[in-house]
């Protein structure tokens, strides 16, 4: 995966996410982060679908990557904040001061930190002057993301001023979007088996594949903000979650396809050569028989799934199927390969091992 690091500013070097040095600063500051938790608040279906691809359903919520489940993360100091406006507090009062980190050690001087901790579990961390978007995928271009995020941060700044032009003043508009969007901030543990429980008592939605996710994308509310900000028709809008369909069946119908012939030229053939060793000796063939046996079967099995893909009638029925019925049997067929590759003798096994793939450049 990747980094896409966002932030939002004005022609005239004003810069939303930046703290400042002065109080008109510090407003905007903190009314920045009230447009944005806003927007990720009414359209957080959209900003996971914007990360919404195949290879990202293997990597979210572990390997570094943030979960599937989308919240803001302004570091525990704003969040306190944020509980002191809404109950009634004035807008300044965040103190945006780095700190000394201390090592552990008494023999090095500690280093300065950054304003808030960078919560690593976090899909949208603060990062000093600008929010960072940890979700994004490694094979995906940033700009669909970034339109994505230009996109909520423009509905809240637009709820935001029609507060204001409503009679409401500055401080008690911006209490009002905190209020209205205060459960989509989350600083603790974002891998924790607590969060999708909390998420869930705070009506997040949890999209943990990329089928859940797209179905939501032509919504008629994430319709209604891209025909207002004049960037998607409601029929283009139709046409992209048509594309990221496609896209999601295609990369998992390659990866099937891929695995049945790994399998059928590759494994069962080194399977079949290893066991015929031992037919002299078949006590010492220990758990060889049963395991070789169990890939052939476990590949026949996914071969008849994947044939039932034709029963499909549309794009997100097929990628349910795909998801939710083919790649459980992946899982299944990988689980007796990899004990396998402990199994067949060295040299036999046809693609690079665990061993080779991870101490190879030992040697």
């Amino acid at each position: 995966g990747k980094h896409c690091n966002w932030s939002v500013g004005t022609d005239t070097g004003l810069n939303f996410f930046y703290p400042g040095k002065t109080d008109d600063a510090r407003k905007l500051f903190v009314t920045g982060i009230a447009c944005l938790a806003y927007g990720l608040h009414r359209y957080n279906e959209m900003v996971r679908c914007a990360v919404a691809h195949a290879g990202n359903d293997h990597r979210l919520g572990a390997q570094e990557a943030p979960p599937a489940i989308i919240s803001l993360y302004p570091g525990t100091g704003f969040e306190a904040h944020v509980g002191s406006i809404v109950a009634g507090g004035d807008l300044l009062g965040y103190k945006a001061e780095k700190k000394l980190q201390s090592l552990g050690c008494s023999a090095s001087m500690p280093i300065e930190a950054n304003i808030e901790d960078r919560n690593r579990t976090a899909p949208f961390p603060f990062c000093g002057n600008r929010f960072e978007f940890r979700a994004v995928g490694s094979s995906q271009n940033c700009a669909f993301p970034v339109m994505v995020c230009n996109a909520i941060m423009a509905s809240g700044m637009e709820h935001m001023s029609q507060l204001i032009e409503g009679g409401l003043n500055h401080r008690d508009a911006v209490a009002k979007l905190f209020t209205d969007s205060k459960h989509v901030i989350f600083t603790g543990n974002g891998y924790s088996a607590e969060w999708p429980v909390e998420a869930a008592k705070r009506g997040l939605p949890n999209l943990n594949t990329t089928p859940k996710a797209i179905a939501t994308f032509a919504s008629q509310k994430n319709k209604d903000l891209f025909v207002k900000l004049g960037i998607y028709a409601e029929d283009e809008t139709d046409a992209r979650a048509e594309v990221m369909y496609e896209s999601y069946n295609t990369t998992l119908a390659v990866e099937v396809s891929t695995m049945i012939l790994m399998m059928e030229t590759g494994i069962i053939p080194a399977c079949a050569k290893d066991l015929a060793k031992f037919k002299d000796f078949p006590s010492m063939a220990g758990e060889r028989q049963s395991v070789y046996q169990a890939i052939v079967e476990e590949t026949e099995k996914l071969k008849s799934l994947y044939a039932g893909l034709h029963n499909q009638s549309t794009l997100d029925a097929e990628a349910a199927y795909l998801c939710d019925t083919v790649k459980p049997q992946m899982a299944s067929l990988r689980s007796v390969v990899d004990k396998a590759e402990s199994l067949l003798e060295m040299g036999y096994y046809p693609y690079p091992t665990y061993e080779q793939l991870l101490y190879s450049h030992h040697h």
